[in-house]
């Protein structure tokens, strides 16, 4: 049996064994591109395919890494009008030491740069950019208790505890001084609204956390990376998928991210399609904007610390270290461009 970092396939086995009907009796493993914090792993055997979900190698910021939540939301919003990858099985750390979780495997393209882009025409990038913001209002419209999420999360102030929870996190990985960081999140904690409203929440919504269908990118397959999902204020979703439009993103995907094309429609179309399709007010979208541009600071910082230790598999990290201060320095931009 091949050995793959981050995964013990002999316990994996054994899991399998238990939990996957149907498995066939030898699991192959191989590391997904393109992730940057928790790591994808595709598995099969001679039949059945799947994608196992764990944490990354050195997890420093904890509550971005939960796999039980992201298993019990995609179990959840299965059949109810929002694409998820069917849920198997999820397992805690006795299995190999962390908790991860299992579902199929869902055939389709996963969009990561600008050059993938390019086999599009240009109506073809606007119409999936466009179909990305009507499922995220479909996502919105999912009444929590309806599908067993009632207790998901505690929609009520969470715009401060988001400030709160990420200002935490910027203290554990912080690897220097960045003052914008500090400045912004004191702007954010002074002028935080009331909430707009309380859906469920994806929580790191962009194109290439989207399965897409190869014959028609309008089409979305599956919404995929739920482990920062919970209860809370849907216009920090719409914010921060604006955020990753701004350019200043891209070096946390080595530069080239499809979300930063210019090809793409404006932020401002984005927000205007997600207005109509959802029926929500826009008031104080530059504070979810600013929310956005501080959260990405933080999680850039983040993978820039386990990469210095040595704790990311993969390639492409050596740019997400330019990152975290133009974040910030965005972030402070929209929150004083905010009526």
């Amino acid at each position: 049996m091949s050995t793959v970092e981050g995964l013990d396939l002999g316990a994996l086995t054994r899991f399998f064994a238990e939990n996957v009907p149907g498995f066939r009796g030898e699991l192959h493993a191989d590391l997904v591109q393109g992730g940057r914090s928790n790591l994808t792993y595709r598995l099969t055997d001679s039949q059945g395919s799947w994608v196992l979900r764990r944490p990354p190698l050195g997890g420093l910021t904890p509550s971005a890494h939960d796999m039980a939540r992201e298993y019990r939301v995609v179990s959840a919003l299965a059949g109810r009008g929002v694409p998820v990858a069917q849920a198997v099985a999820f397992g805690d750390a006795r299995v190999m030491g962390v908790p991860f979780s299992l579902v199929e495997y869902v055939d389709g393209v996963v969009i990561r740069t600008e050059a993938q882009l390019g086999a599009w025409g240009d109506q073809t990038v606007a119409d999936c950019a466009y179909a990305l913001v009507d499922v995220l209002a479909r996502l919105h419209a999912v009444e929590p208790a309806a599908v067993g999420l009632d207790g998901f999360g505690r929609p009520e102030r969470y715009l401060a505890r988001q400030v709160a929870r990420w200002h935490d996190q910027w203290r554990r990985v912080c690897t220097r001084p960045l003052p914008d960081v500090e400045a912004l999140h004191a702007l954010l904690a002074q002028a935080c609204p009331p909430e707009s409203g309380a859906s469920i929440v994806h929580g790191d919504f962009r194109i290439d956390n989207a399965i897409l269908d190869p014959a028609d990118p309008s089409k979305v397959r599956a919404l995929v990376d739920w482990e920062m999902a919970t209860l809370g204020d849907p216009l920090a979703d719409l914010g921060l998928h604006l955020v990753y439009t701004d350019p200043v993103f891209a070096p946390v995907l080595a530069g080239g991210a499809a979300s930063t094309s210019p090809r793409l429609p404006a932020a401002a179309d984005l927000a205007e399609r997600y207005a109509t399709t959802s029926g929500r007010g826009l008031d104080n979208l530059g504070y979810y904007i600013a929310l956005g541009y501080f959260k990405i600071a933080v999680i850039a910082e983040g993978i820039h610390a386990r990469h210095r230790q040595g704790l990311t598999l993969g390639s492409g990290f050596e740019t997400v270290g330019d990152a975290p201060a133009p974040l910030a320095a965005a972030g402070l931009r929209a929150l004083r461009r905010n009526p």
